[in-house]
């Protein structure tokens, strides 16, 4: 069964032959995410399904994103403690003005939607599934519209009653910067934290103290340091941070009849950045008490497991370019987006998944056609009788998609990883059809 059959087998469209459609489709686009819907079934009559697919408003969006939470529930079971990222990131069709149903972006002059994921994964870094996804488009100046920041108080509720589902589990609901709100710390007080929260701060309130908080955190004495490599990004190289840390427990005041609320304000300074670099600072603001050092370090490194949402984000986008997603209307591309997120999903947990547990067989994350064809034309030899280590497998179809392997090179990337799994599935299929030629008894 391939993975995309495993993922949807409880998916029920409502006709049986609608879902064998979608799994389909799943099946081709994650063949070759980077090519279109046409290049990616691969025929005329494929593609014609495809679309009446994602043009069917039976097909619902939400039914498929919900197997897959359901799937990603269980992959999260056994695990104490699993991270809940969060983050919002915007789909620009500008260079497509035809779409129904767009709205504005950051700019009037751009026209898009606005999808907010939540990424579930453990403190590792294995990433295991997206729980929800709320996407949206904004109305035209002067007419009414939602309240946008409402997404994170709904995004703590959701992973809160997430939560019940995974007893054994405790989940930390964790945004960046514009997740500061008090409404998302006055939810948790009022539900009595079913889930943690770990929110970087933007806002520099005021205590029931009456001073102001970063500046008392910042004014304390120093817990100790963390040292660690910054990954590199697309505008600068990675680098070595040292950070010093504070920490302070603090209540923040009754506001509009909300519960008084007391916090632990984490403030990790950069002192000394290189020569022309900008300092790494974060101020995180948890319900968790951290009272060690060891407590402290252990919320930042969650903290900067951040990242791993931004790289899927850059998979959805670069890698599977639902930008340029030729589709009539938003309810359509909603679809369209919720495969691709999937997708995506796929795609970053070979990355985490081989990094992390290499010593697993391959085949829980790849079809026997699959590493079986990648063998076949890496080693120009029989495949062995049993999968091989799934680290040992990741970096060999890395390195159909440019990966060298050499000794600094570290562990592959998605890029690699994304493009090598297209090769393989020609290779998979070309397999397939010589052993129906050569060895077909009929």
């Amino acid at each position: 069964m391939g993975w995309a059959a495993e993922e949807f087998k409880d998916l029920d469209l409502g006709d049986a032959r609608r879902t064998r459609r979608l799994i389909k489709l799943v099946d081709d686009l994650s063949a070759q995410p980077t090519g279109s819907i046409p290049v990616a079934c691969g025929g005329w009559a494929e593609t014609k399904a495809a679309y009446r697919l994602l043009d069917n408003p039976a097909t619902d969006w939400r039914e498929i994103l919900e197997v897959h939470t359901q799937q990603t529930i269980k992959r999260m079971q056994g695990q104490p403690v699993v991270l809940c990222v969060q983050d919002t990131t915007e789909a620009d069709f500008t260079s497509q003005p035809g779409i129904a149903g767009l709205g504005r972006l950051s700019y009037d002059a751009q026209h898009g939607m606005f999808a907010h994921p939540t990424l579930a994964m453990t403190p590792s870094g294995l990433v295991l599934g997206a729980t929800d996804c709320w996407m949206w488009a904004r109305k035209p100046k002067g007419q009414p519209d939602i309240k946008e920041s409402i997404r994170w108080v709904e995004g703590y509720t959701i992973v809160a009653d997430l939560a019940e589902t995974v007893p054994g589990s405790r989940l930390v609901y964790i945004t960046d910067r514009e997740g500061d709100i008090r409404a998302v710390m006055n939810t948790a007080a009022e539900r009595d934290y079913p889930a943690d929260y770990l929110i970087r701060s933007k806002h520099n309130r005021k205590t029931s103290m009456g001073d102001k908080l970063w500046d008392r955190v910042g004014g304390g004495e120093a817990e100790g340091e963390l040292e660690f490599t910054m990954p590199a990004a697309p505008d600068r190289p990675a680098r070595l941070v040292r950070q010093t840390l504070y920490r302070e427990r603090v209540t923040l005041p009754v506001r509009k009849g909300a519960p008084v609320v007391t916090v632990t304000a984490i403030l990790a300074r950069e002192e000394n950045p290189p020569v022309g670099e900008e300092p790494i600072e974060w101020k995180l603001l948890t319900n968790r008490t951290a009272e060690t050092l060891e407590d402290i370090v252990q919320l930042i490194d969650w903290y900067r497991r951040r990242w791993l949402i931004e790289i899927l984000f850059r998979i959805w986008k670069s890698g599977c370019k639902i930008e340029s997603l030729q589709l009539g209307s938003m309810e359509r591309l909603e679809r369209a987006l919720v495969i691709y997120l999937i997708i995506a999903w796929r795609i970053l947990s070979l990355v985490t998944w081989g990094r992390d547990c290499p010593d697993l067989p391959c085949d829980v994350v790849f079809d026997i056609e699959e590493w079986q064809a990648a063998w076949i034309v890496a080693h120009r030899s029989p495949p062995p009788d049993a999968p091989p280590p799934l680290g040992q497998m990741v970096r060999l179809i890395a390195g159909f998609g440019g990966f060298l392997g050499r000794k600094h090179d570290g562990h592959p990337g998605p890029k690699a990883i994304w493009e090598g799994m297209q090769k393989v599935r020609a290779f998979a299929i070309a397999l397939e059809a010589g052993r129906a030629a050569y060895f077909n008894d009929g």
